[in-house]
């Protein structure tokens, strides 16, 4: 073997190495592991943080239009053949030129502020959708995590039914053996143990699943034993104080209002091609043409120049445009209510299921003591011939089934509760975990916002606000009254204008 390829083996040995040594020290043991390693490495929330400061580059690009823009242009012109005219010969000239055009926006009737004002919404209501997918993927997470926990729990029940079953077998044919039971007896035992072993088997193929499941959203395969999740914080103590919290604070619901805040922005920027546009530019050029010999012709000239630009007649194409973006703002106010219609259904049916399944769990905890008890019971009296081997596989098969469904409850619970909380708004990794290091994607707003700044831009900012016109919507708004105190409610916290 070559030094070379020994040399490529031993690096590849290395890097394995290295990267089981990393799993095993991400390795997510518990709830709050696996929603710091998710929250760090889902590529759902990294591709959407990077789309968020895409966004982020929209303000830049708008505040662009206060800032004078900058050019130079050079050319070169050779004319070499003949004339085609008799006695005029053969034509041979060259020239250059070099020129440079600076361009300043004084006032645009509005049309870069309002565009600013679009472009800051746009960022706001980025974020709420941001949130909205952290939301998705925290939900996920615990989905995927409770499920693992639940189908583990389940094949144990599972393993542990099949070596009961397989006991009371054993002790089916020795009494079958000495004819103090019949061939039903055995038959019945050999009929739940492979009833039994199945459904261990199809236990099994379910976590199975699950850790695939866990592994895509996580980033990892869970570990053989999960700790118990914990209890998850800010559960409200009833509807009102749930909706309370989603009319502020649900994602989609902030979303839409940013939304809207982002079409009227757009109303008034179609409102405003109908106003002037005041502008100057300077320009120095400079050309250069030989002469006789090595002399050449140097050209220079210098203008300014004032432009005051006012718009008569555009066959339609501005008031097209006003009124497009009129209807759009019209969905968007529409939007609205439909998104409070939807935080009432989420945070309803979420309440709903978690009362359900509260209730169902502290019913199944009743259940599975009683059962217990029972299996227990006739267990003994079969040993004293007062119960028949039916008895036992039944009291055994209620006992599992008990089992089960508390198993399943609790995991429902669970769920039900992590999806109240994101009904609401309030599944964040800041709220589950301290130690993760949060996202804000402020920052990165706050690094780019300034790109390109120059002196002139609050002057021409402050101009360009002078006659704005106005976003105000006046088309009719086809809204239905629907839980109208839950609206005001939505309404009384007003969102922030500015990112």
């Amino acid at each position: 073997m070559s030094v070379q390829r020994r040399a490529l083996l031993s690096a590849a040995a290395l890097s394995v190495v290295l990267s089981l040594g990393a799993a095993s020290a991400a390795s997510a043991d518990s709830l709050l592991d696996a929603v710091a390693l998710a929250y760090q490495t889902n590529p759902d929330l990294q591709a959407q943080r990077a789309n968020q400061r895409a966004i982020d580059e929209e303000y830049v690009q708008a505040k662009a239009g206060y800032r004078p823009t900058l050019s130079v242009a050079a050319t070169g012109t050779v004319i070499d053949g003949a004339s085609g005219v008799k006695g005029l010969g053969d034509i041979h000239s060259n020239s250059s030129s070099i020129g440079l055009t600076a361009s300043q926006t004084i006032w645009s009737g509005g049309r870069i502020a309002t565009a600013v004002d679009a472009a800051q919404a746009d960022i706001l209501q980025g974020r709420e959708t941001l949130r909205s997918v952290e939301s998705q993927i925290l939900t996920s997470v615990i989905q995927s995590y409770v499920d693992v926990r639940r189908d583990t729990e389940a094949l144990r029940i599972n393993r542990e039914n099949v070596a009961i079953l397989q006991r009371q077998l054993e002790q089916a044919q020795a009494q079958f053996d000495v004819g103090e039971i019949t061939r039903t007896d055995v038959a019945q035992a050999q009929a739940r143990l492979a009833a039994a072993r199945a459904q261990s088997e199809a236990a099994g193929a379910q976590l199975s699943v699950s850790r695939a499941a866990y592994a895509s959203v996580v980033g990892q395969t869970p570990t053989a034993e999960l700790d118990p999740e914990p209890a998850l914080p800010g559960v409200p103590a009833s509807f009102d104080a749930a909706m309370d919290v989603a009319n502020v604070d649900n994602p989609s619901l902030r979303a839409a209002q940013y939304a809207e805040q982002a079409t009227k922005a757009r109303v008034a920027q179609a409102r405003a091609a109908y106003l002037p546009n005041v502008s100057v530019s300077a320009n120095y050029g400079s050309t250069i043409t030989p002469t006789n010999g090595l002399s050449f012709a140097n050209r220079d000239a210098v203008s300014a120049t004032a432009t005051l630009q006012v718009p008569l007649f555009t066959g339609g194409l501005t008031g097209s445009r006003v009124r497009q973006a009129l209807e759009r703002d019209n969905a968007a106010s529409i939007g609205i209510d439909g998104a409070r219609r939807q935080v009432l259904q989420s945070v309803s049916q979420a309440w709903a299921r978690v009362l359900s399944t509260r209730a169902s769990q502290a019913s199944n905890e009743e259940q599975v003591k009683a059962d217990t008890i029972a299996a227990e019971g006739v267990r003994q009296e079969y040993q004293v011939g007062l119960r028949t081997t039916i008895d036992v596989l039944n009291a055994e098969q209620e006992l599992r089934d008990a089992q089960l469904a508390l198993v399943n409850s609790r995991h429902d619970n669970y769920v039900a509760t992590a999806q109240l909380l994101a009904a609401m708004g309030r599944l964040e990794a800041r709220e589950l975990v301290n130690s993760v290091p949060v996202y804000d994607p402020k920052k990165n707003f706050d690094r780019v916002r300034n790109k390109g700044s120059i002196f002139v831009d609050r002057l021409i900012e402050g101009l360009d606000q002078v006659g704005k016109p106005s976003g105000a919507n006046r088309t009719v708004k086809a809204s239905a009254p629907i839980d109208e105190q839950a609206k005001a409610k939505g309404d009384a916290a007003p969102l922030p204008t500015k990112p």
